[in-house]
């Protein structure tokens, strides 16, 4: 369930000082609808240029992820738009990231988006991955969900994944080029899970399993990747969504992504046990 969001005046008058000392003074103030993560979610026209603000209270359950995604943000400055200022006042835990003019990724099929899409992820490959605590590890995030643990040594490996490839996590600019946000969950694990996440959103709009794998084909990380081990991370996730599924029965879009991974996962039943 998307989080009730706070407006601008509605913020104690020492949260917006606080802002203003970061941002100059703000000339005016709209609530950004999208997304369902924040409890503040602004954008501000301000002295010295546009900011997007977004924040949770420091006793939401969430929290954490934003410190993840502002101790990562420093290592994805080619891929995301670029953390302004880290800041904590009057109970809210604040993020301000530069603003960037555009929309959020269209997925369906025929889509001109998707090409830049593939790219931004790609570039997001060569970035060095930091050896940081926040940063999520495979072993972790999916050991309740193998058949065998050993099968988690397929996930491992060395490269930074976003692993979050909702289109609401993926901005367009005018002149078409992609940008990644909402770093909630980065992962250091093996490169052909970013794509696996894209195949399986693509597939909730409207992709069948083939096309959307094609989408994805000739990336080095797809194509190195063995089908076994494409299969672990398909089973794998299908139960992460089956479990989250089960959670909130209510939540249609919880079952939706229960219904589309596991579709992606029995697709490929029968796939050429053979490594690419």
């Amino acid at each position: 369930m998307a989080l009730a969001r706070v407006d601008w005046q509605d913020l104690s008058s020492r949260v917006r000082e606080v802002i203003e000392s970061r941002t100059g003074p703000v000339r005016s103030a709209r609530t950004v609808s999208a997304g369902k993560n924040s409890a503040v979610a602004l954008l501000l026209d301000t002295a010295n240029g546009r900011v997007f603000v977004k924040g949770l209270r420091t006793d939401h359950a969430g929290i954490m992820t934003q410190a993840r995604e502002a101790v990562i943000a420093p290592f994805v400055g080619a891929v995301s738009p670029r953390l302004l200022w880290w800041v904590e006042a009057d109970g809210w835990d604040l993020l301000g990231f530069e603003y960037v003019e555009g929309r959020h990724a269209d997925y369906r099929p025929g889509s001109p988006d998707l090409p830049a899409v593939v790219e931004v992820m790609q570039r997001l490959s060569s970035i060095p991955c930091p050896d940081l605590p926040e940063v999520k590890r495979p072993e972790k995030r999916w050991r309740k969900y193998v058949d065998d643990p050993a099968e988690l040594e397929v996930l491992t490996g060395s490269t930074l994944l976003h692993t979050d490839y909702n289109p609401a996590n993926v901005l367009i600019d005018s002149a078409g080029t992609a940008y990644l946000i909402d770093w909630a969950w980065p992962t250091r694990g093996a490169a052909f899970i970013d794509p696996c996440v894209l195949v399986y959103r693509l597939i909730a709009d409207g992709h069948t399993p083939a096309t959307a794998e094609a989408w994805v084909r000739d990336t080095p990380a797809w194509a190195t990747a063995s089908a076994e081990a494409i299969d672990v991370f398909a089973r794998a996730n299908a139960r992460v969504w089956d479990e989250l599924a089960a959670e909130a029965p209510e939540d249609r879009w919880k079952q939706k992504m229960s219904e589309v991974t596991r579709e992606w996962s029995e697709s490929r039943r029968g796939t050429a046990r053979t490594s690419r």
